[in-house]
């Protein structure tokens, strides 16, 4: 079997996209951090004593999808064109769902999925001083897209 990152001898490598198209990506990932309805009543109204933890999160999820190259090993910089970080509040948890695009030779999942967790342990560093049993889970690639800019 042969795999994009690993060449002839099994080392890694990074993928040469060069000569792919320019097009428009999208990818949408997901996630959910569980935790008490103490917890997310205190949160909603913005009563935690680190702040405001859902703005700040969204901040958050911005600024790791932007870094993600960094973060991850092989994972090419991109030309970002938006990056948009949503939340549900749930009885028992908040939904977090991230929208990453680019104009480029390689999709936009990677961004997604790091915003999502990044947004996630955000949340759980701003509530971990009133709720220490909160789970993070279900962190996945919702759907990808990509089109043409002809």
């Amino acid at each position: 079997m042969n795999f994009s990152h690993m060449d002839k001898e099994g080392s890694a490598r990074m993928v040469d996209v060069g000569e792919k198209d320019i097009i428009r990506r999208t990818a949408k990932a997901g996630g959910r951090i569980s935790m008490n309805g103490e917890t997310v009543e205190l949160l909603k109204g913005k009563a935690l004593p680190k702040g405001d933890a859902l703005n700040t999160a969204r901040i958050a999820g911005v600024m790791a999808a932007k870094k993600t190259p960094e973060l991850i090993p092989l994972c090419h910089g991109i030309n970002m064109t938006s990056v948009d970080v949503d939340f549900e509040v749930e009885e028992d948890g908040i939904s977090i769902v991230a929208v990453a695009r680019a104009s480029d030779r390689t999709g936009v999942e990677m961004e997604a999925l790091t915003a999502v967790s990044v947004a996630a342990l955000t949340i759980y560093d701003m509530c971990k001083a009133v709720d220490k049993g909160m789970e993070i889970g279900g962190v996945r690639l919702i759907e990808k897209t990509k089109e043409g800019m002809g």
